[in-house]
Order: structure tokens, then sequence, then C-alpha cells
């Protein structure tokens, strides 16, 4: 298993991880989407390769200061495992170097979204430490 920052090559990968997590027809416009974000000092786009060298796994962590808050918070926008290597300790991995990542930029929590009908996602995050908060509430543009 090897854990690196994100490259372009690897778009087609994050385009099918995307497609298994519920978001379809990122084609026209990842490539795109992964340029930008890798620009960003505040995003942390990153894979994980099995042992042949397939990207199996991604995160996206962003950094969002808190004005009234001593601590930032670490955001996970997107995190998917290869649904054929889930429960193999890839998203463990992520997870932990999530976390590594929060501490080191002075963050004092990690917040993720994660849809009402992902059970299984929220048991491993429930697993990995986190509790559910109030209400998410969104306004769609």
């Amino acid at each position: 298993m090897n854990i690196r920052k994100m490259k372009k090559e690897d778009q087609n990968a994050v385009a099918v991880l995307l497609d298994q997590l519920g978001y379809p027809d990122t084609g026209e416009f990842i490539a795109q989407k992964i340029k930008n974000l890798l620009n960003d000092p505040d995003e942390y786009l990153t894979v994980v390769e099995n042992s042949e060298g397939k990207v199996t796994a991604f995160i996206s962590i962003h950094i969002i200061p808190q004005i009234a808050l001593k601590g930032d918070f670490a955001r996970i926008s997107y995190f998917s495992v290869d649904e054929n290597f889930r429960s193999s300790g890839f998203g463990k991995q992520l997870e932990e170097y999530c976390e590594k990542i929060a501490r080191t930029r002075k963050c004092d929590r990690i917040e993720v979204h994660c849809n009402g009908k992902r059970e299984k996602a929220h048991q491993f995050y429930y697993r990995q430490g986190y509790t559910e908060s109030p209400k998410y509430l969104i306004k769609k543009l």
C-alpha cells in the first residue's frame, strides 16, 4: 500500500471511485477540478495505490480557517475506497493520514458530511472516533 499526493494522471481512477460513491459523469470536468485543487494550499488530494500500483482509494481534505474558534477545521470533502478493496485497511490508513494533516495544520476537529444512506460508511467513521453533530443544512444554487 502506497499513500501519495494525487496527480492529474489519476483522474480516470478518481472518476471511477466517485462513480462508486454516487457521483457519476465527472469525466468532463474532473481534470480541471483536480488541477485547481492541487494548486490550493488548503486542499490535500491523496490517493492510495495497492501493491500493483493501481489507485484503489482517495481522500479530499480541505482546511477551513475559523474566526471564532482557536483551532481550524479539517473537512473530508470526498473519501472513497474501491468497492473491491473495502475492509482491507485502505480507508483506515487514509483517515489516519487526514488526522495527521489536521494536527499539523492546527485543526481542532475533523468534520465529514456522510449521506444518510451510507450506513457502512457511518459504521467506519464511528469506529474511527467520530460522533454525530447537529443538523447540516444546505442551500442548492
